[in-house]
C-alpha cells in the first residue's frame, strides 16, 4: 500500500501532461508563454520521475546500507561509553 501513492500521483501527473501539452504555446519564440510552458512541462516531468523512482524503489538499497552503518556507530558510541565507565569504576 505504500507504493500505492505515489502510483497515483504519478497518474496524475501523467494525464496533466497529456491534457495540457497540446494546449501549451511552445515554438512561438522566446515569449513569457512559452517560458512558462517549458517550464511547467519541466516540473511535471520532474514529478513523474520522483514518483517512478520511489515505484521502483531504488533507495532501498542505500537505506539499508545507512541502516547498519548507523547502528554500527550507534554500538561503537556504546562500546566507547562503556570502556570509559569501567575504567573509572
Amino acid at each position: 500500500m505504500k507504493g500505492f501513492k505515489h502510483v497515483i500521483y504519478m497518474s496524475v501527473a501523467l494525464g496533466m501532461l497529456i491534457f495540457a501539452v497540446p494546449q501549451l504555446q511552445v515554438g512561438g519564440g522566446l515569449t513569457l508563454p512559452t517560458v512558462f510552458s517549458i517550464v511547467w512541462i519541466c516540473f511535471a516531468i520532474l514529478i513523474v520521475a520522483a514518483n517512478l523512482h520511489e515505484i521502483l524503489g531504488v533507495d532501498e538499497e542505500t537505506r539499508a546500507e545507512l541502516v547498519k552503518v548507523k547502528r554500527m556507530k550507534r554500538w561503537q558510541m556504546q562500546q566507547k561509553l562503556t570502556g570509559r565507565t569501567r575504567r573509572v569504576n
